[in-house]
């Protein structure tokens, strides 16, 4: 059961990070996990773990993405140019 669990858990945080970003409702997450809730607690708990590591990712990764460019600007910016 657990490898069942898992699988839809990520599966429907999956679909339902895509939505939001798609969408821009950034809480849609909250209203499917009481949806959950209400019928499974263990697949609630398993989805909003699914959710929050996804949404975690995406804020490490925006943010590492914006140094990179950060980065590549400020080395761009001390290379001597070619005339």
């Amino acid at each position: 059961m657990s490898s069942t669990l898992e699988t839809l858990a990520a599966k429907l945080a999956e679909d339902t990070v895509n939505i939001m970003d798609e969408s821009g409702e950034d809480r849609l997450f909250v209203e499917i996990g009481t949806v959950l809730g209400a019928a499974s607690q263990t697949l609630e708990e398993a989805y909003l773990t699914e959710v929050r590591v996804r949404l975690a990712e995406k804020k490490a990764r925006d943010f590492l993405n914006k140094r990179i460019v950060q980065l590549r600007a400020r080395k761009k910016a001390e290379t001597p140019q070619a005339q």
